[in-house]
């Protein structure tokens, strides 16, 4: 079994309004010196495979397919034996 971590986050130039509003919360907590919050959204994806080239390939499709959309959402895919 392999377990992918993928992470879909707003490119940048994208509006963030959930990035935002933690921002402006976490200046009225009184953090001070945050300069930005970008939020993203993390999947952990368990695959029946031992291939890893097989496993990053399907998790590829995966991504282009639901879990992001290209217009807006960049990607990253980490594979964890």
């Amino acid at each position: 079994m392999v377990q992918v971590r993928v992470e879909i986050r707003l490119k940048k130039g994208v509006t963030d309004p959930e990035g935002d509003n933690v921002h402006k919360a976490l200046g009225l907590l009184g953090f001070k010196g945050v300069q930005g919050v970008r939020s993203s959204k993390l999947f952990l994806i368990d695959l029946q495979t031992k291939d890893a080239r097989a496993a990053r390939k399907e998790v590829e499709d995966m991504c282009r397919r639901l879990l992001a959309n290209p217009v807006i959402h960049e990607y990253a895919i980490a594979i964890e034996k």
